[in-house]
């Protein structure tokens, strides 16, 4: 059972403490590995735009989206934020390679996520060879996701950029064909860096085109899925 003090600043509402239960049949790496070595895990609950753990803070905790959205970002010397990652149920985030999180945490919209103890898992991969190779699994993803967001950034137009993004949102949210995003136009605009308003008027020449359609604030449907890999080429 974890005893260790959580931070006040940041944690509002303890939920429970149980054993790891499925989040996602496809997606539950924690369950994965909890069938293993029987981790417990303790779940918060975080309101919007609450912080769940900052920059350069020690990394006691490996954290997993239960319900809601999580936006992990850098705040640069002159003021602007760059996010590196949209964390979305199931998804496992804060697993550091040193001592502190390289970058902080906070939830997009009412989000509730569970924890186990870094040192727990580091313990069970020590003597698991299944549950060092999960964790392996998801170092790689991570590292993968990286590269990619470092091409994006790097060699991509404003509307490729905003075609990449919607098409993994397609891969990641999408039921029945519509995507309903829990973030805003300006955190879209911060992973891809980009303004608000190029993202907005990628977004309108997109619609113009036919190519997807507005059903809400925040809700996206895909009209023409291979026009919109064509512009990601």
């Amino acid at each position: 059972m974890l005893t260790q003090t959580f931070n006040t600043r940041a944690i509002k509402t303890q939920i429970n403490g149980s054993k790891i239960a499925p989040v996602h049949p496809v997606s539950d790496q924690f369950g994965e590995i909890a069938g293993h070595v029987g981790l417990i895990a303790t779940e918060f609950s975080y309101r919007k735009d609450e912080e769940i753990y900052g920059e350069d803070e020690p990394a006691e905790y490996v954290y997993q989206v239960v319900s809601g959205a999580v936006r992990s970002y850098k705040l640069l010397s002159d003021g602007r934020r760059q996010i590196g990652s949209f964390h979305l149920p199931g998804d496992v985030f804060g697993l550091e390679s040193g001592p502190a999180h390289r970058l902080a945490a906070e939830a997009i919209i009412d989000t509730t996520v569970r924890l186990v103890k870094r040192s727990s898992l580091e313990k069970a991969a020590g003597t698991d060879v299944l549950v060092a190779r999960k964790l392996w699994t998801m170092t790689a993803g991570e590292l993968r996701h990286a590269e990619d967001h470092m091409l994006l950034l790097g060699r991509k137009t404003a509307m490729e950029r905003v075609a990449t993004f919607l098409l993994e949102m397609d891969r990641r949210l999408a039921v029945a064909s519509m995507m309903a995003l829990p973030m805003c136009r300006r955190d879209i605009g911060d992973y891809l860096g980009l303004t608000l308003e190029t993202v907005s008027r990628a977004l309108s020449q997109l619609h113009a085109q036919g190519i997807l359609g507005f059903s809400g604030a925040r809700q996206i449907v895909l009209r023409n899925r291979q026009r919109l890999h064509s512009l990601d080429a």
